[in-house]
């Protein structure tokens, strides 16, 4: 919302200053996004004489001129302008000037061999108007040497405030003046009678026809103003709409813009002449079409509001009008419109066309029912005063409707909500200020909040409207309070702290997070398990983000890729995230994913001059997810790996991380080299993802203590067996075997070496394990030892068949 400060000084006496002004805004809630002052823009433009103006000796359309700019000699331009001739006023810009229209500064040059000292200006190169055709050519009178932007009342500064949904009343520059007036920074001016003098009835009607949706226009109203002459409207009006970003069209169309604006009326205006017929308010007919006031054609849908008449929609209800119907410099007499349509289906209209207007942005808010027939009023008065005419009686179809509330407030509830304990006189004459009127005089009074203040609706949004305009300043800050009865109670629950840890254990094994989209193409979807109609967005923001993410991995991979196409291939991303099973709340997962490519192991990445580097494999993945799982708290020697996983992971190198066949909490892997061909994506690639509410809770333990760390002074050793098991048999299960062998000795197994091959028999193979004893009361005997290992093979054993390789 843009305003300039001598428009807000139309509705607000006030001797505040500029920059007082911009605080108290920021201070009552209206957030100032920019202050534009074209006085200092424009400081360095002068109001010049051309003394001469002579033909170039080398250029047939350029002239060298001598401009007096009012300080000293004259000065040398050479000027390109067609219109440049001796004797008449411009504007001029010194050498050192930044010329907006251009995007450049100025300097002294030479053009065609003869120095140029400066600039002649157009209104276009001053951001002006869209002028470029010669300089700008002032009157006689002009004063030489005078600041332009004085001369030309371009020193009015600009104001751009920034609003949020629930403030409707703030889309009229009125509505700020009656807020910044209640927060002391002046006084609200009476507004104006304005109901002209009328002369007859209206000749053209106007009919609602939405049977069963008489919401989607409750009332409309019109006026016939006949014998206008439509020009362009006063430089006033013109300076104004300019500054706030609009272009001046003509006296009847500035009108319905300027009282938009200045009061937050919408309004619209048809040329009764290219009317036929009644005007009839009626819903679209599928495939109807209307030429806009924007030169687009836009096709209907039986959903949209229109008005309408014999010829078919002239008007888009809320939104813009129609071509056909619209005012120009033949219109003699306009029809003026001011009705009330529903805030949702202007929204909806909006959208499903692209159309964003002024109007919309106020209707879709919420307008005031009660300021209906007087912005007509005003706009028809205004029209009789600057395109002369008669006004014919308003013509009204519907009934506005009462927007009236009670809301029963007591005056204590400030305190008891915000904190600030406020007079309960102050309080009262913030709300009247504000346009509430209050009935009552003690501790709980009834306030009616004003018809354009739709979000007005108990005693909280009264607390806010009064902490507000007090300041929130005014709160005193009130250090909580020590609990010395209990303990506190942990904040966050398990999920939150294994998400937290997630993130922190991953960054140790040298993964760089990431943050994706929640939401992947329909493709990416399908290929990861997804796809399904209920997680369809029903309005994505583009066509590859049009599903909700089934997996985190489909956006680490397109992350991962994007850095090899910019030379970075060696990359270790991760994420912790939701993803969507389906559309219920239960079927919203956080887990946790990470990717690694080509050589970025976790043993560090890149190439090596002895070419010690590999790439990536499933252990690589396996590792990071092992890793992840010990950091949260997981026994990880009782999870079992199984096998396989989902279709986008490799069948034959990956694998599934369950407590059981009904508790699956993740997978890893290689990514399956068809998942990688639809994505576009090249490898080689391992994946792992974790799903962190599915992971079962630790079991409570007596005391929150951790166990003492008990370190052994005496030398662990160590002793490797190679075991001949069938095919099968998976090497996790030997490692348990020989773990479970003595677990007060048995501190580490690993697995260093595996062979298949005709020496060990067909569907045979050898696993090699080193197994680490670390004693802790005295150093182990060779009888000892002996035992220990005749254990571990005899476990070994019966837990797999395995027997020592001979």
């Amino acid at each position: 919302m843009k305003f300039t400060l001598s428009w807000l000084k139309d509705h607000l006496e006030t001797q505040a200053t500029l920059s007082e002004i911009v605080a108290a805004l920021d201070a009552i809630g209206l957030e100032v996004e920019g202050v534009t002052d074209k006085a200092q823009e424009l400081a360095a433009y002068r109001i010049a004489s051309v003394i001469e103006a002579t033909q170039h000796p080398d250029a047939d359309r350029l002239r060298v001129c001598k401009v007096d700019a009012g300080e000293g000699d004259p000065i040398q331009v050479v000027c390109g302008a067609p219109n440049a001739r001796t004797g008449m006023k411009s504007v001029f810009a010194p050498p050192g000037t930044y010329i907006p229209g251009k995007n450049l500064t100025l300097g002294v040059g030479v053009i065609r061999g003869v120095e140029s000292a400066g600039m002649l200006c157009s209104e276009a190169e001053l951001e002006l108007s869209e002028d470029h055709d010669g300089i700008i050519d002032l009157p006689e009178d002009a004063p030489v040497g005078a600041l332009y932007a004085t001369y030309a009342k371009l020193d009015d500064p600009v104001i751009e405030i920034s609003l949020t949904p629930n403030r409707p009343d703030c889309t009229a520059i009125r509505g700020i003046a009656r807020d910044l007036a209640a927060a002391g920074l002046g006084t609200l001016r009476q507004e104006q009678a304005t109901a002209p003098a009328s002369e007859g009835e209206s000749p053209i009607g106007v009919r609602l026809d939405l049977p069963g949706e008489a919401h989607l226009c409750p009332a409309f109203a019109l006026r016939l103003v006949r014998g206008v002459k439509n020009g362009p409207s006063p430089d006033w009006m013109q300076r104004r709409l300019r500054a706030i970003g609009l272009r001046p069209i003509n006296a009847l169309v500035d009108i319905t813009n300027y009282v938009t604006h200045d009061r937050g009326r919408p309004l619209h205006v048809f040329d009764a002449a290219k009317v036929k017929g009644a005007l009839v308010v009626r819903k679209a007919r599928d495939g109807e079409e209307l030429l806009a006031l924007d030169g687009k054609t836009y096709t209907l849908d039986s959903t949209m509001v229109v008005i309408a008449d014999e010829n078919g929609p002239e008007s888009l209800a809320g939104i813009m009008g129609g071509e056909h119907s619209g005012c120009d410099e033949n219109t003699t007499d306009v029809l003026i419109e001011s009705a009330l349509w529903d805030p949702l289906n202007v929204a909806q209209t909006g959208r499903k066309l692209g159309i964003i207007t002024d109007a919309r942005y106020r209707f879709e808010r919420g307008v005031d029912p009660n300021y209906t027939l007087p912005g007509l009023d005003l706009a028809a008065q205004l029209v009789l005063d600057l395109c002369g005419g008669s006004v014919s009686k308003t013509h009204l179809a519907g009934t506005i409707p009462d927007p009236s509330r009670i809301i029963s407030f007591p005056f204590a509830e400030t305190k008891r909500l915000s904190g600030l304990d406020l007079p309960r006189a102050e309080a009262h004459a913030i709300l009247e200020q504000l346009g509430f009127h209050i009935s009552g005089t003690g501790e709980e009074v009834k306030v009616l909040p004003p018809s354009w203040r739709p979000d007005v609706e108990g005693k909280a949004d009264l607390v806010e409207e009064i902490v507000r305009i007090a300041g929130l300043d005014r709160i005193e800050a009130v250090p909580l309070g020590r609990i010395e009865a209990s303990v506190v109670k942990p904040l966050l629950t398990l999920l939150q702290k294994r998400t937290s840890q997630a993130r922190r254990a991953l960054a140790t094994r040298g993964l760089s997070e990431a943050v994706t989209w929640s939401f992947i193409s329909r493709e990416d979807a399908i290929a990861f398990g997804g796809g399904h109609d209920l997680l369809a967005l029903a309005n994505p923001i583009a066509a590859e983000l049009s599903d909700m993410r089934p997996s985190l991995l489909p956006g680490l991979l397109r992350a991962a890729q994007r850095n090899a196409d910019r030379g970075f291939g060696d990359v270790a991303l991760f994420e912790v995230g939701q993803c969507f099973e389906d559309d219920t709340p239960e079927g919203q997962k956080m887990r946790a994913a990470g990717i690694r490519r080509g050589t970025a192991r976790p043993q560090g990445a890149g190439r090596h001059w002895d070419g010690g580097t590999r790439n990536v494999d499933v252990f690589d993945a396996k590792a990071d997810a092992l890793s992840l799982l010990a950091t949260l708290g997981v026994a990880v020697e009782k999870l079992q790996i199984v096998p396989g996983g989902p279709d986008y992971l490799h069948p034959g190198r990956s694998g599934r991380m369950q407590f059981g066949p009904k508790n699956v909490i993740g997978h890893f892997g290689e990514l399956h080299p068809a998942t990688l061909k639809a994505l576009d994506v090249k490898g080689p690639l391992v994946a792992f993802e974790i799903t962190l509410d599915a992971i079962p809770a630790p079991k409570a333990k007596p005391t929150r203590a951790r166990a003492k760390l008990e370190l052994s002074e005496l030398q662990p050793l160590t002793r490797d067996f190679a075991f001949v098991v069938d095919r099968d048999i998976a090497a996790a299960d030997i490692l348990r075997a020989a773990q479970g062998a003595q677990r007060d000795l048995v501190t580490g197994v690993e697995v260093f070496d595996v062979y298949e091959g005709e020496h060990v028999g067909e569907g045979r193979k050898s696993v090699a394990i080193a197994v680490t004893l670390q004693p802790a009361q005295k150093t182990l005997t060779d009888p000892e030892i002996e035992a220990v290992s005749q254990k571990i093979v005899a476990e070994v054993a019966r837990k797999t068949g395995g027997t020592l390789r001979g």
